[in-house]
């Protein structure tokens, strides 16, 4: 599924590029890093959180897409605590996916602990973001719809 993008892409995003230069110094806010190698991408992802810790947040966890006999599989890893935890729990696990995405989370909706911790999945998909979703009537509205449809929410959060 991913062979052909596999041998052209070698590719990271560390959310708000601007961390890069230096220009944008937030406190209390998530981080998102994501990439697409060539190579295992665990270390990639787990530098990435580490480089957004000054943010703050509680806790920290990443999505990875591994090789599973002649498909793949939804690899999930989350911690409360620091990314060191979760570094400690995914060099435990031997990753070697080249696609992945990981967060770090300041709580703002549910308490800080490893199911709030995003990513968050359902059915084989998983989500992480940035902020919190505001308007909850559409929110509500989505979440019923997704669940009729057999999605199901596992955190006390707003996603």
């Amino acid at each position: 599924m991913f062979g052909s993008l596999r041998t052209r892409l070698n590719l990271t995003l560390i959310s708000n590029t601007c961390i890069s230069t230096g220009i944008f110094r937030s406190r209390k806010m998530c981080g998102i890093v994501a990439s697409l190698a060539q190579e295992p991408v665990v270390d990639v992802l787990l530098q990435g959180l580490q480089r957004l810790e000054y943010r703050g947040y509680d806790s920290a966890g990443v999505a990875l897409i591994e090789p599973m006999g002649d498909g793949f599989t939804l690899a999930i890893e989350k911690h409360v605590g620091k990314v060191v935890n979760l570094a400690n729990a995914c060099h435990a696990q031997h990753f070697v996916s080249n696609l992945g995405i990981a967060h770090t989370r300041w709580a703002t909706h549910g308490p800080p602990s490893d199911i709030n911790a995003h990513p968050h999945t359902s059915s084989g998909l998983a989500i992480v973001h940035n902020g919190i979703l505001e308007n909850y009537k559409i929110k509500k509205a989505l979440k019923e719809r997704l669940i009729e449809e057999g999605f199901v929410f596992k955190s006390d959060t707003d996603s």
